[in-house]
């Protein structure tokens, strides 16, 4: 059960954006559409599980006094190697995401699972953890970004939906829409979920 509960938390219990309102910056900033909201996402999630993996297998290496820095390098090499295969092989994405693939290095996301989780626990639960929180991040985003993309510009990920008709609301996709999209996302999460524990209460 311990095992299972590492993985799902980070899809919904402890969801990076939803309930721990972290990531900010990408979550913002990228998911005027879900493709992009889906590449910010798995780029992430892999950066999450590789750092993960090397603090978990190296923690007992690592001198106290300088862990955070040694975490920053770990994290800013698979954000490197997440870079070059986005330009090798998605480069129209890459271009799109620009400097925001780099400033993988300092989501608080990332850094706060080596530090909190991966540090302390054996590589399996590590990795399960990391997976949660990645598939965590990478479907809220993906969600913001197909809501932003049909509210802004009536399609979802690049197939438009209503025909030439369509009078686009473009402030979802510009920075006020992706404040005003997570934050009635985010309401609507925390109704759900209180509705849900006062059902469980009754019951």
């Amino acid at each position: 059960m311990g095992a299972t509960y590492e993985f799902y938390k980070g899809l919904w219990k402890e969801n990076p954006v939803f309930r721990m309102v972290m990531g900010m910056c990408p979550t913002l900033a990228v998911t005027n559409a879900a493709i992009n909201g889906v590449a910010m996402g798995l780029a992430t999630a892999f950066v999450l599980v590789c750092s993960n993996i090397v603090v978990a297998l190296i923690k007992t290496l690592i001198p106290s006094k300088v862990r955070i820095p040694a975490y920053v390098i770990i994290i800013a090499t698979f954000v490197t190697i997440a870079d070059l295969i986005l330009a090798a092989y998605f480069p129209d994405i890459q271009k799109v995401l620009g400097l925001f693939i780099p400033l993988i290095v300092v989501n608080c996301v990332i850094l706060a699972r080596a530090e909190a989780f991966a540090s302390k626990s054996n590589v399996r639960l590590s990795i399960l953890d990391a997976l949660g929180m990645g598939i965590g991040f990478t479907w809220a985003l993906t969600l913001l970004g197909i809501i932003r993309e049909i509210l802004g510009m009536g399609s979802i990920f690049g197939i438009s939906l209503f025909g030439e008709g369509y009078i686009s609301w473009i402030i979802f996709i510009l920075p006020p829409g992706a404040f005003l999209t997570l934050g009635l996302l985010i309401a609507f999460f925390n109704a759900f979920s209180k509705n849900k524990a006062e059902d469980s209460c009754c019951h």
